[in-house]
């Protein structure tokens, strides 16, 4: 049976294990992220759907693969996996997409490099993941492309099927024109976007540097533009954009833009932090504290996260403020990156050895300041520390969107805590209550560290309330919900090349 709906995304949907030696696909445990989200689209049991994803695979395996898996107990839907070898995921994830694009994405050029890019093999293994999309899906099918990894994948399904509907959503900063060409690879990738219907953001910045990025390369029309309105804010900060394009035409095909950030599962959240087990871990944090506050940071190790940055800052208050010294916990989390890549390795050895020359400096018998932690942590004891925490410091140099924050907020349900925020993050333009900070200057960087720890009750339960209201209004659900609508009316739009364009 063809499917109404393919998704096309790098990661696999489910947890794969191995009992009593039989191979089982279980859905995963975790109940956050966007998997989960997307899952939620095959809801619907009229509809047959199909998840596309790589799987890694040796020789021997790829002989005997099976390429249809069906997961136990978790919608209406099968997954159609594409064997890649170790050097096949090492070249297209590893290299050309963390080594080229990341850096790029993230307005990062001195980290770029194309020297060791293997740009034939991610047109290969792009052209897979359409092949694979076109087999499964029925003519009327809607196919739904997935982030940086597929920017090819959309041309290569239009060539299949020239009459399907493609969309497009990019989970990263999109960055601006003068970062993006210089990708030696330009042209192709702004071709294959410009083959979708709908191409979607997170934030109106990211959906016009998109648009003046196509402009650079093709003669694009623009051909409709609206106010930014509702939560997001439209002037003031770093990522804000008062207007944002919707329909551009190139080549007689209307192509909509969307921008609308993901949200984040509430009562997912609230559910685990309500359970015995998590508020005796809560407690317990509390206990282990001894009235000192806590202050987490929370995420990988990267250099677009930010994390020396922090830990500098963290190091200069506790050379500030020596009244501090014994009354403040640090805890970072920066889970390590997949071994083989080497720009992270230095990353880690840098948080390392900071963390070890900070602790050096000020620890005490009874004190350490910084606890670090590079091993990912279970998801109910994240979520209790998020609520023990006084202080989330959420400050990456830049960021497609930032979970963290919302998930932080969350868990205090609006009673509580202070939100330190990057204003180079996705989510700043929907919580300016939160303590907005540049992460590029030290000045700026201290006084909102010191701002933190210096507010009110009243002030953090005013700021907090505001911020939990749109958390929780826009959440994942009516993320995902307003995506379902705006699909059910999507229809190919084509126009007269006499129509008069906007610019």
């Amino acid at each position: 049976m063809k499917s109404s709906l393919v998704i096309l995304y790098h990661r696999e949907p489910y947890d794969e294990v191995v009992e009593n030696g039989q191979v089982r696909y279980l859905p995963k445990k975790s109940p956050n992220g966007i998997v989960p989200t997307l899952k939620s689209f095959f809801a619907d049991d009229n509809n047959q759907g199909t998840w596309i994803a790589w799987k890694q695979v040796s020789p021997e395996q790829k002989n005997q693969f099976n390429k249809n898996v069906v997961v136990e107990d978790d919608g209406n839907y099968r997954v159609s996996r594409i064997p890649l070898t170790a050097e096949q995921v090492r070249d297209f994830y590893h290299v050309t997409s963390k080594e080229a694009f990341w850096p790029i994405l993230h307005s990062f050029p001195y980290h770029f490099t194309s020297e060791s890019s293997n740009w034939d093999n991610f047109v290969k293994i792009n052209r897979l993941f359409a092949e694979a999309a076109c087999e499964e899906a029925a003519d009327d099918a809607l196919i739904w492309v997935h982030d940086y990894n597929l920017w090819l994948a959309p041309q290569f399904i239009r060539e299949k099927k020239p009459d399907a509907r493609i969309a497009f959503f990019h989970h990263t900063p999109f960055p601006s024109v003068d970062i993006f060409n210089i990708l030696p690879w330009r042209e192709a990738i702004v071709d294959s976007l410009l083959c979708c219907d709908v191409v979607g953001f997170h934030i109106p910045r990211y959906s016009e540097n998109f648009v003046n990025v196509a402009r650079s390369l093709r003669p694009i029309d623009i051909v409709e533009k609206t106010k930014v309105t509702g939560h997001i804010t439209p002037v003031g900060i770093a990522l804000a954009e008062p207007e944002a394009t919707t329909k551009l035409k190139y080549k007689n095909q209307i192509v909509k833009v969307d921008a609308f950030p993901v949200g984040t599962s509430p009562q997912n959240i609230l559910d685990v932090l309500r359970t015995p087990e998590a508020e005796a871990k809560v407690a317990e944090i509390k206990e282990t504290l001894q009235g000192r506050k806590l202050i987490i940071a929370a995420g990988r190790v990267d250099y677009v996260k930010g994390n020396k940055e922090k830990l500098e800052a963290f190091e200069r208050l506790l050379e500030r403020r020596p009244e501090l010294h014994g009354k403040v916990n640090f805890i970072m989390t920066c889970v390590q990156a997949a071994t083989g890549m080497q720009v992270y390795q230095e990353a880690q050895r840098e948080i390392e050895y900071l963390v070890g020359k900070i602790n050096g400096r000020f620890a005490k018998f009874d004190w350490i300041p910084i606890r670090l932690s590079t091993q990912p942590i279970p998801l109910l004891d994240l979520f209790c520390y998020y609520r023990a925490a006084d202080i989330c410091w959420t400050t990456p140099l830049r960021d497609g969107l930032n979970l963290v924050a919302k998930e932080y907020i969350v868990a205090h349900e609006g009673k509580d805590g202070v939100l330190v925020l990057s204003e180079f993050v996705g989510a700043a333009t929907e919580l300016p209550q939160a303590i907005l900070t540049n992460p590029y200057s030290i000045k700026l960087m201290d006084e909102a560290i010191d701002q933190a720890l210096d507010m009110s009750p009243e002030e953090q339960q005013e700021k907090m309330a505001k911020m939990y209201e749109t958390v929780t209004k826009y959440d994942v659900k009516y993320w995902s919900d307003r995506l379902l609508n705006y699909f059910a009316k999507m229809t190919r739009e084509f126009v007269d090349d006499k129509e008069p364009a906007l610019n």
